[in-house]
């Protein structure tokens, strides 16, 4: 009897093999299976997401004018007469920017780079939901205290609910989108990727900005339409303006006859005349409607041909003032006026 109290505690069960592959089979196992599919239905998801958009893009860049949808591959001559004219007016329409054939192409990449942001979020949220579950954590308290939470969480990040609503209605409304150049206020660029909370764009000197949606109060897109190129050319204000305007027509008309300037011109430019005197330069204004985001190269252009055909003219560019140097101890009695 004295004997059994005094005997010995027994010792815990010794660690094996066989338990530790039991171990194993068990909730980590679960665990790691949960993760490796939620990757695999995210990357299945973005895959698809990814070739849908691709598909939408090359189809419009095939031919298909004014419509996302499938190309006809029926020659124009073979279709019937209301068809084959239906056919040439989307292709005018086209060229000419009235229809934003890009912008149809900048919505459907942004429209991609959203779908995989909230595909992303729903199959993570499954997983974690799901792993809960396997490590028998009852997820309807959780779920109900997340409520609860949710709405404490908005108050303390207002910034952020703000963020997912300004980028939902950016989205919803079509602002901007992948490819736009804008200005934001703060920084000028092209955007490269919009999600629900913030816009990456790379301004002109290749710097990327990370712009918060809902930091954004206005928004000026250029890659909307058309724009303006606006070219001012200064000449000596002793020069005729008649002909200095009739000089930069004519560069005006053999700058819209060109092939290669003509896809980027939507109109002829427009010598609109006298923009100011002053008493060192006369300076003519032209204006040029073009293509997005070519606006820049149409100035270059014109007025390197501008100044160029003005001094085959004979036309005297604007007076540089020569102002001597003052003498020691007075100011210079030589008129510095031209």
């Amino acid at each position: 009897m004295l004997g059994s109290f005094l005997s010995a505690p027994s010792a815990p069960p010794s660690l094996t093999w066989a338990s530790a592959i039991e171990w194993f089979l068990g909730i980590p196992l679960q665990i790691l299976v949960i993760l490796l599919g939620a990757w695999l239905i995210r990357w299945l998801i973005h895959r698809a997401i990814d070739r849908l958009v691709a598909s939408l893009v090359e189809r419009h860049a095939g031919g298909d004018t004014t419509t996302m949808g499938a190309v006809d591959p029926t020659p124009t001559a073979q279709l019937p007469v209301l068809r084959r004219y239906g056919r040439k007016a989307g292709r005018v329409i086209s060229r000419s920017g009235l229809v934003a054939t890009e912008r149809q192409r900048a919505r459907v990449e942004t429209l991609g780079s959203v779908l995989r942001s909230i595909a992303s979020i729903l199959v993570w949220g499954t997983a974690v939901l799901m792993i809960g579950d396997a490590l028998n954590i009852n997820m309807g308290p959780v779920l109900a205290s997340a409520g609860v939470g949710g709405v404490a969480l908005g108050f303390g990040a207002q910034s952020l609910v703000k963020d997912f609503l300004s980028g939902t209605f950016m989205i919803l409304e079509d602002q901007y989108g992948v490819g736009d150049f804008i200005d934001t206020g703060d920084v000028q660029g092209t955007v490269e990727e919009v999600t629900l909370r913030v816009t990456r764009l790379r301004d002109l000197e290749g710097v990327i900005w990370y712009v918060r949606n809902g930091e954004i109060v206005r928004i000026a897109n250029r890659s909307q339409g058309w724009n303006t190129a606006t070219i001012d050319i200064p000449v000596s204000p002793r020069e005729s303006s008649e002909k200095v305007i009739e000089v930069l027509r004519e560069v005006a008309s053999n700058m819209y006859d060109d092939p290669v300037w003509r896809r980027k011109l939507l109109s002829p430019p427009s010598v609109a005349g006298v923009e100011s005197v002053t008493g060192t330069s006369l300076t003519i204004r032209t204006f040029a409607k073009c293509q997005t985001n070519t606006h820049w190269a149409v100035q270059r252009e014109f007025r390197e041909r501008g100044v160029t055909a003005l001094d085959a003219a004979g036309v005297r560019g604007p007076i540089v003032p020569v102002v001597p140097p003052t003498p020691a101890g007075g100011m210079s009695a030589v008129d510095p006026r031209p």
